[in-house]
């Protein structure tokens, strides 16, 4: 299989069971990736492997932390010397979390919503994000920053983000009623017409620049924000997608490693 090209920021590692995407902005501060089909989660050793990529090894699954996604904006915190006993079997509602517990592998699963990675390396905080529609309208990666913010002090000029592969803006077809939810949430006109293109028969959403912009309205340099811009839809034979395989559609996820501070 030929891999598809991800925005410069971004490489490509060749990993035992396949390719797993990275992003130059975040190697230097922290352990971190995002998977492609070739490793089917959510197997529990699927997740081993991952896990075993950025650097957790023995005791991985007890430092493997999740979220039972619902598509809201739900933030759950884990924080330096409070992460209880068996944490990593637990699965809080929730499509975020952060924390500043060196060491912690934080993990969404996607299959076309947008992952997203958070990285504060002078404070050695980070977030895992999920954020489909529902999410992205509900303000859920300007939730996960207000949290960091509030629990660890983070500057969000400090931020890196990451987003990873998920459907693109030329796939992502949708009705009116996604714009009416939009709108009923509070997005401004700007906003919509920055999201939403109309150059289809029907609206289609770039969640990309929604996230984006959400991203630098919480505070975040635009040049600490990076874009793979690989579209799961697009990509089928590389990415899992709902839209392509329907409910049988594996998983993929979006880890990161809480760093140390600087």
């Amino acid at each position: 299989m030929t891999l598809p090209r991800p925005d410069a920021a971004f490489h490509w590692s060749h990993e035992p069971w396949g390719a797993a995407l990275r992003c130059h902005g975040l190697d230097p501060h922290a352990q971190h990736l995002f998977t492609s089909k070739q490793l089917p989660l959510p197997d529990p050793e699927s997740w081993r492997q991952a896990t075993a990529l950025v650097g957790l090894v023995g005791s991985a699954p007890d430092r493997l932390m999740r979220v039972k996604q619902v598509h809201g904006n739900t933030v759950r915190v884990l924080k330096h010397g409070q992460v209880p006993d068996g944490a990593g079997d637990q699965r809080p509602d929730g499509d975020a979390i952060v924390s500043n517990e060196s060491g912690l592998a934080l993990a969404v699963m996607v299959a076309d919503c947008v992952p997203i990675l958070l990285v504060d390396p002078p404070r050695g905080a980070a977030a895992a994000v999920h954020a489909g529609w529902r999410g992205t309208c509900a303000r859920v990666v300007l939730a996960a920053v207000e949290t960091m913010q509030r629990e660890f002090k983070t500057k969000p000029s400090d931020l890196l983000a990451a987003i990873g592969p998920s459907v693109g803006p030329e796939e992502y077809e949708v009705g009116d009623s996604v714009v009416d939810a939009f709108k009923k949430a509070g997005h401004a006109g700007r906003d919509l017409d920055r999201w939403f293109l109309r150059s289809f028969a029907k609206p289609h959403l770039d969640l990309w620049r929604a996230n984006r912009d959400q991203l630098e309205a919480a505070g975040l340099n635009a040049d600490h924000i990076y874009i793979c811009r690989l579209s799961t839809v697009a990509f089928p034979d590389a990415f899992a997608s709902y839209r392509i395989a329907g409910a049988g559609a594996g998983r993929m996820t979006g880890l990161v490693v809480v760093p140390g501070p600087a």
